[in-house]
């Protein structure tokens, strides 16, 4: 195969002289039209054709290497081309090995070490110009002969990944390429400059994986991760799109939305590398600006991550055409120009980093020899984490961290800090002393007050409350109560094999996996019961106590002659401790008989997702009913629900959207599907509609309410931005409490729940008992930005609602419980919805 492609293209050498640069390049070395078939910009490249001529150019030159590094949801191979001299790629192991030794301060730098570049294109698929300008660029390296190129390689290891969304990439590269006439059509009108929800941005979920750098919920992200630190580089280059009638930006962004722990340093080799952009774009006019747009403050994204972490991170952002050509204030912009653009900000970032390659390597081996000593200075030693009903949660969370490269340490025997214990096997101490000070300082932040109050992003992120994992910042270290040796995942320890003959068996309710596990034993046919109280039965070992949710699976209801068999396999598979009760009397509690043992069914899930639907909740739903539960649902337009059979669905979840074109007989047909049994769970502006359809017995204060809450008088036009930044919660993090009596909170561990907030909507409590099951607490705010003002009206107003309608269940939300997919601690009120609904019983009086 090699063989028969070095004859192809031996057959098609010719000296290129390419559009994008005015030099003459190796013939040898393929360029991107003779693979494609067409010139760059042209067409918009598949995928499948980045990775096709970055095969072909590696094996072609001397100069590249090319990797795959994992693949997507869509199972579209993710690539990382390595370019250097040829001398350098063949010690490439030393070079990294002896880069991360300089890095960690054990190496002093050398003047010879070359300095590590990442040139990340395409994070965004609807940024076209990004991933096709990794095609010239990857030529140009190649295939260049210019001294200078000649250095570049000489004195950098060049990492590209040209398409860090390849499912978003060819979602939107299809829609602009089946709209391509013979003559681009520049009208900003045309179809194919408006894409159809929910566009080529995010990844196969509707995620947007620029916000996924921490967080880590993909594959695509987790492979990015893992090389960023196996590569440890000094630069990273994040290229990106932004509006038609933009021009160019790159950074420094706002100075004063920096991050507060990214060294000033950081930002003056950011202004150094700038003077080269802007020389680049200089020669040739073109309009460029900075420090007016975006922000370095959440450090879960691009540009961002890399300034907690040692690098530098640049974000570029270019005018798209969002298509092949699209009229702009500029006048004409074509694909081709942008391409351009983008080409060359990659050499202007190469040049520029090559030129300050000693500063840029001191600069790194500073920032952790600085981290080192500010964690010294620090009077908080560290963190204690605790969790003792859900090893699941708790090991997600210890994963994230530890692929963040963050030390976690077991503690091994209990230990005693002020008024509390701290237990063995269920606690461990995250050290501040430790490599990545910086980002594990950013990723525990509970920070609420900020120099300037307007974000381009979330304001908080803080992971032990995502994963609802008690944490305490402690002044001294536990010493020898701690583990020697870091955590690391290890299989699990086989659960005690359930015993045949039993008169039940109980699935406990508090681990993350138990909806899992529960939703593959209702698809095998099992008969489940859930316990609505707590409870104390009778097994072999002796008696043992449940919590309130405990699946019961009772021998005698069981429809198939098989039905131990398959509990069993359920049991092996998932791993979860399945305990055998000999009898139905308990000591504690209702008997097994009892109506307080409530049936379980299988739930049919529709979610509405499309046109009027923020996309983004959308696939939050769909992405964490399938890790959480173990359910594909359904999807449908709202435009379609009147054509509908909602017979075949037990759910029905809404999403934040905007649900005002439903008439009165479509509200009609959700109201007599309720009223029949089903369970319609609305959040954000989908519980606000519930209220105003009278579905939902509660009140809203509107965004609109909220707004009035802020004074508005005595105000300049320049304080418009300011204004706007304390109208809106980009994102902080409130506490909530729980009725833990409640069926949709069974298994939450503690009646505190922190709930992530980036909306001002708000339900008002129901005055009708039993119906508020979540509320704000008196003190809400836990970390991140919100007005002074919100907080006492957010104290008084309700996070979750609930009550029935008829044979069935409406739940109402203020908030997205599945945040960007890492709040896996309010996940489980959803995920209770699913499974519990019919467990509670809350009458209110609705006026149709």
């Amino acid at each position: 195969m090699k063989k028969m492609l070095g004859i192809i293209l031996l057959c098609s050498i010719w000296q290129v002289q390419a559009s994008y640069f005015d030099e003459p390049v190796a013939t040898e070395v393929p360029a991107p039209e003779q693979v494609l078939g067409f010139p760059v910009g042209e067409w918009h490249a598949r995928h499948d054709q980045i990775q096709r001529y970055f095969e072909v150019l590696a094996a072609q030159s001397p100069r590249a290497e090319l990797e795959v590094i994992g693949s997507s949801h869509e199972q579209r191979p993710l690539l990382q081309l390595v370019v250097s001299a040829p001398e350098n790629l063949a010690r490439l192991e030393q070079i990294r090995s002896q880069h991360l030794a300089q890095v960690r301060g054990s190496r002093a730098v050398s003047d010879d070490s070359p300095v590590i570049i990442w040139l990340g294109y395409g994070v965004h698929g609807n940024e076209p110009s990004a991933a096709n300008a990794a095609l010239v660029l990857a030529h140009y390296l190649a295939a260049s002969n210019s001294p200078e190129v000649q250095q570049w390689l000489r004195q950098a290891v060049i990492l590209i990944q040209p398409s860090m969304n390849p499912d978003g990439h060819d979602r939107f590269a299809l829609w602009a390429n089946m709209h391509r006439g013979k003559t681009p059509v520049a009208d900003p009108q045309h179809r194919e400059h408006i894409e159809p929800w929910p566009n080529g941005r995010p990844n196969h979920y509707w995620f947007d994986l620029n916000r996924d750098w921490l967080l880590l919920q993909h594959p695509e992200s987790q492979a990015r991760i893992a090389q960023f630190h196996k590569w440890q580089p000094n630069v990273v280059g994040d290229f990106h799109e932004m509006g038609t009638n933009s021009s160019y930006f790159f950074q420094p962004g706002i100075p004063s939305r920096n991050y507060p722990l990214t060294p000033e340093r950081n930002f003056e080799l950011t202004r150094i590398l700038a003077g080269f952009h802007a020389q680049a774009f200089d020669q040739r006019g073109q309009l460029y600006y900075t420090e007016e747009s975006f922000d370095d403050f959440y450090v879960g994204k691009g540009s961002t991550y890399p300034d907690v972490t040692g690098s530098v991170g640049i974000l570029f952002e270019q005018a798209s055409s969002r298509g092949h050509a699209q009229e702009s204030i500029n006048g004409l912009l074509t694909f081709a120009a942008t391409i351009k653009n983008q080409f060359d900000a990659s050499l202007s970032t190469i040049r520029g980093s090559v030129a300050n390659r000693q500063a840029l390597l001191s600069y790194q081996q500073e920032f952790f020899q600085s981290a080192a000593q500010q964690a010294r200075a620090e009077r908080t030693k560290g963190y204690i984490l605790t969790e003792s009903q859900d090893r699941s949660r708790l090991e997600a969370l210890l994963q994230l961290l530890s692929q963040h490269q963050i030390a976690v340490y077991p503690l091994t025997a209990d230990w005693q800090y002020e008024q509390s214990t701290f237990r063995a096997g269920q606690s461990y101490y995250v050290p501040l002393q430790q490599t990545q000070y910086r980002l594990l300082k950013a990723a525990f932040s509970t920070e609420k007050s900020f120099n300037d109050n307007t974000f381009y992003d979330v304001s908080a992120w803080t992971l032990p409350y995502a994963y609802n994992i008690d944490f305490v910042a402690v002044n001294r270290e536990p010493g020898r109560a701690a583990a020697e040796q870091p955590w690391q995942a290890q299989p699990r320890a086989r659960s005690q094999t359930m015993q045949a003959g039993g008169y039940a068996y109980v699935l406990g309710w508090q681990d993350q996996l138990s909806p899992v596990m529960l939703q593959a034993m209702l698809e095998e046919g099992l008969i489940v019961r859930a316990a609505l109280g707590d409870f104390t039965g009778s097994t072999p070992q002796g008696s043992r106590s449940f919590r309130a949710g405990a699946m019961v699976v009772a021998a005698g209801l069981q429809q198939h002659a098989d039905w131990f068999f398959r509990l069993q396999r359920l049991q092996e598979r998932f791993n979860l401790p399945v305990h055998t009760l000999t009898t139905g009397l308990t000591s504690r509690g209702s008997d097994l008989g009892s109506h307080n043992f409530t049936p379980v069914r299988l739930p049919q899930v529709l979610v509405l997702a499309g046109p009027g639907v923020n996309s983004t909740e959308a696939g939050e739903l769909w992405y964490n009913l399938e890790r959480l539960a173990g359910i594909s649902p359904s999807m449908a337009e709202p435009e379609r629900l009147s054509r509908l059979n909602l017979s075949r669905y037990t759910h029905i979840l809404l999403p934040d959207g905007d649900y005002r074109s439903w008439k009165e007989s479509e509200i009609t047909k959700l109201r007599q599907w309720v009223q029949q049994g089903g369970v319609l769970w609305g959040q954000k502006r989908g519980a606000a509609w519930l209220v105003d359809a009278k579905l939902l017995q509660a009140g809203v204060w509107t965004v609109q309410d909220m707004n009035q809450l802020i004074p508005q008088h005595d105000l300049r036009y320049a304080d418009r931005e300011k204004l706007g930044g304390q109208q809106r919660i980009a994102g902080a993090i409130f506490s909530a409490e729980l009725d833990l009596s409640h069926p949709l909170t069974f298994g939450i561990p503690r009646r505190e729940l922190p709930l992530f907030k980036n909306s001002t909507l708000l339900l008002q409590p129901s005055q009708a008992p039993f119906v508020n099951v979540a509320t704000y607490s008196a003190q809400p705010h836990l970390a991140g930005y919100a007005a002074a003002e919100f907080i006492p009206r957010i104290a008084q107003g309700a996070a979750l609602v609930a009550h029935n309608l008829g044979q069935g269940r409406v739940i109402g939300m203020s908030d997205n419980p599945v945040f960007r997919g890492y709040f896996k601690g309010s996940s489980r009120l959803l995920i209770n919805a699913l499974y519990l609904s019919h467990g509670f019983n809350a009458s209110v009086q609705i006026e149709e």
